[in-house]
């Protein structure tokens, strides 16, 4: 089937775990970090890849949550939006890229699975679509995956 909700599926699975036009996936950024260099802060003021990733997960599952009729918290705060690691080990780096994994793909099978009449629907909690959100996510998941590939390089 070719609609639009499977080619937005299809996407969300490019940025986590495929062979994405842009370059590496986020499964490829975190293979090979260690949980030191996930929680180090190379600068100051920036987040820590550890800390990229819970951030990622959270976003990804409050719009997986959306999908299941859950309202879209108003804020979060910084606190919750950015979490810090629960647990600072090498198990904990693993359960939580693993998580993130399998985040992506719980949401790229629930916007598969989602009716193309329904994009134009209100996302719970907030004043525009599941057009705008799902796009949103993938492009969110980009951008920080980004971030996350400058600071594995050590480029900064």
């Amino acid at each position: 089937m070719n609609s639009e909700s499977t080619r937005i599926a299809n996407q969300l699975r490019q940025a986590f775990a495929g062979d994405p036009w842009h370059g590496s996936p986020l499964r490829d950024l975190v293979a090979g970090v260690t949980a030191e260099q996930a929680l180090a802060h190379p600068l100051p003021r920036a987040h820590s890849i550890w800390e990229l990733v819970l951030h990622i997960d959270l976003w990804v599952n409050v719009a997986f949550e959306a999908t299941q009729g859950v309202p879209m918290p108003k804020s979060f705060g910084t606190e919750k939006d950015w979490p810090a690691a629960a647990d600072a080990s090498a198990a904990g780096w693993t359960g939580a890229t693993d998580h993130l994994l399998q985040s992506g793909e719980r949401l790229a099978q629930a916007i598969e699975e989602f009716a193309d009449a329904r994009l134009q629907d209100t996302v719970p909690g907030r004043q525009y679509d599941f057009y705008y959100l799902f796009h949103g996510i993938v492009q969110h998941s980009l951008y920080h995956g980004g971030q996350i590939a400058l600071l594995k390089s050590g480029a900064l």
